[in-house]
């Protein structure tokens, strides 16, 4: 725990924050020209395969981004450190946006492929279901009425809903799917070429890189709340004047207009 509040607070320099953007933005141009320029289109999809180098790390980094809140959350409940929460809330929102950009890639490469947008495959409804899950995580803190029934809610709900995530990943091989197996987190070799493995492992690296640099950011933003948050508590509101005060000040200035 003392370990990664370290490496946060060493990350969370400007210096370092800079370095990650940067580091970012070049792995992400380099994706780009691989994907588009240099790896050569599918025997059998043609271009659209190119979704993959895209589709993919998106659902890496929903994956990753809710491992996030299951380990922050059990590590909330356990010391019950607000920084924990703020992890945690930071990686939710991060999670989401990646786990929704998932489904609308999956929906742009399936209707070429499967002939229609959506279907009711074990992979995208489990998927989806994963999506509500921590929209619903997202939602119950706005409901929450105070910061500690907040984070220790939502730390039951992290912990819980990130079950999902394994489901969501064996769904192609517990039940009959449209969707392809997995070609790389799987027994044995990878069933893809080399050079599209060297552009996807590429992709989900600068994927991981921008979701480093997000969460960077995001708990600075969050962290500026928390100051900004307390200086407004913290400040004293002025009394209201007396109806005493007033009369005996009223009296005053009538006597000496008298």
């Amino acid at each position: 725990m003392k370990l990664s509040n370290r490496v946060l607070t060493r990350v969370g320099t400007r210096g370092a924050q800079r370095a990650l953007g940067w580091a970012t933005l070049a792995s992400l141009a380099v994706t780009v020209v691989m994907g588009l320029l240099v790896v050569p289109p599918d025997a059998t999809q043609g271009d659209v395969q190119r979704l993959m180098y895209v589709h993919v790390p998106a659902a890496w980094l929903a994956f990753m981004s809710f491992g996030t809140v299951f380990v922050a959350s059990i590590a909330y409940l356990r010391t019950g450190r607000i920084q924990w929460d703020r992890i945690a809330v930071a990686s939710a929102e991060i999670g989401v946006q990646f786990c929704a950009l998932t489904l609308v890639l999956g929906s742009l490469w399936g209707q070429p492929v499967w002939g229609t947008w959506w279907t009711w495959d074990p992979r995208l409804t489990t998927t989806a279901v994963l999506l509500l899950i921590y929209v619903g995580y997202l939602a119950l803190r706005r409901v929450a009425d105070s910061p500690t029934r907040r984070a220790r809610w939502s730390a039951v709900i992290g912990i819980v809903g990130f079950l999902d995530v394994p489901i969501v990943h064996m769904s192609v091989v517990w039940w009959r799917s449209l969707h392809q197996e997995a070609t790389v987190l799987r027994p044995g070799a990878p069933t893809i070429a080399g050079s599209m493995l060297a552009t996807l492992l590429l992709a989900v690296l600068a994927f991981s890189l921008a979701y480093a640099y997000l969460m960077v950011v995001r708990l600075r933003v969050g962290r500026a709340e928390d100051r900004a948050a307390g200086t407004v508590l913290s400040t004293p509101t002025p009394r209201a004047q007396t109806p005493a005060r007033v009369s005996a000040v009223t009296v005053t200035r009538s006597s000496r207009h008298a």
